[in-house]
């Protein structure tokens, strides 16, 4: 053990840090990343935002992100029918990673445990070992679904001072009943988190826990501009929970946490959700039109609520993994057995992916399961 080694926190020794396998290879589907960049009118409105901002910068920012505070409440409500929020209501982050390791700071920490219902976002008990949390891993059913009563005897039986929900989940892309959500509230004595970073791309609108809020105090829905607004490299996260939640949360937050540009930017980008809200709908339709031909060519796929699928039927998942490789197509080995992940991309991306799999299927069929290879077999 080196010297430095010797000196890291005992919990951290010998432990990597999150990353995902980035190639260059021509469709990278691997990320969950929107597909399409940023428009050019909403680029020059971000420009606009962020040019107002440039001759102040030797002033701090708004450390309270008031205004952009305002703007997501504003864009809540518009979009989602507001459910009562308003800026007090709303607090914002660097992306939403950071308003979850704010959460973990002000409500976990030492001696303290935060229940979590893998897999799912690998990147929870992560942010918990970082902020000294116990994280406690409670499964999920067969099928990677969660009921109320699974999810009511996982916190009888844990007493967690944290709950993180995920819908829609990530890798499976479903979404949760209402009926999951009250569950966990009821059962739960601490702060029970809904992790919403892809809500926009749900089949029903109306799937969103946002509505769950009013009398719940100790209920947070979080949010991400990083997937709908194709704002992943702005770094921006925001959350809706009772004010007087969001007000504790200034008892961790670092000093300026967001700079003036990023607020800025941000703004800009809210100013133009309604351009952006139409890539959203093409790529829900290239989610869909994956689990369309993917299911058509024998493999199971769930129906997804998220930017991505989750296909299964995978003998070698790691085999497929590198088949579609060689076609010049990254998609995600997530370490479930006999399943991958991908993200849905472009119109083209999609018929890259799906001609991958067509070629993988006709050459490598060891690579699926048998009652796929003869489906295969018997298609004239």
């Amino acid at each position: 053990m080196s010297e430095i080694e010797n000196l890291l926190r005992e919990d951290l020794r010998g432990q990597s840090p999150y990353g995902a396998p980035q190639l260059e290879v021509p469709v990278q589907l691997n990320t969950n990343e929107n597909a399409f960049p940023i428009p050019d009118e909403v680029a020059a409105k971000v420009a606009e935002f962020i040019g107002r901002e440039l001759r102040g910068l030797n002033r701090y920012p708004d450390r309270d992100a008031t205004l952009l505070r305002s703007d997501l409440a504003t864009y809540l409500a518009q979009k989602e029918g507001g459910h009562g929020l308003t800026v007090d209501h709303v607090w914002a982050a660097n992306g939403s990673n950071e308003i979850l390791q704010q959460l973990l700071q002000a409500f976990g920490g030492p001696g303290r445990t935060v229940l979590g219902f893998m897999p799912s976002y690998s990147m929870h008990p992560l942010l918990a070992r970082g902020t000294g949390t116990t994280f406690v891993d409670a499964g999920r059913e067969a099928d990677y679904t969660l009921s109320p009563a699974y999810v009511r005897e996982a916190i009888a039986k844990h007493d967690p001072d944290l709950v993180f929900l995920v819908s829609p989940n990530n890798p499976t892309g479903t979404a949760l009943d209402d009926a999951v959500i009250d569950a966990a509230y009821e059962a739960a004595r601490g702060i029970v988190i809904v992790d919403e970073a892809y809500a926009e791309f749900a089949r029903d609108p109306r799937s969103t826990a946002l509505g769950r809020l009013e009398g719940r105090p100790r209920l947070v829905v979080t949010r991400t501009m990083s997937k709908a607004f194709a704002f992943a490299g702005a770094r921006v996260g925001y959350l809706a929970a009772d004010p007087e939640l969001v007000e504790k949360l200034l008892l961790v937050r670092l000093p300026y946490h967001l700079s003036s540009i990023t607020q800025a930017a941000a703004r800009g980008a809210l100013a133009c959700a309604a351009q952006l809200q139409a890539e959203v709908d093409e790529l829900k339709h290239q989610r869909d039109r994956i689990v369309k031909n993917l299911r058509a060519k024998g493999l199971p796929v769930a129906d997804s609520d998220a930017n991505f699928v989750l296909v299964g039927g995978l003998r070698d998942a790691a085999g497929v993994w590198r088949a579609i490789l060689d076609r010049g197509v990254l998609i995600r080995d997530v370490g479930l057995p006999g399943r991958l992940r991908i993200t849905a991309g472009t119109e083209d991306e999609t018929t890259a992916l799906l001609d991958a799999f067509d070629q993988a299927l006709q050459q490598r069929p060891e690579l699926f399961d048998s009652a796929i290879e003869l489906q295969q077999e018997q298609q004239p």
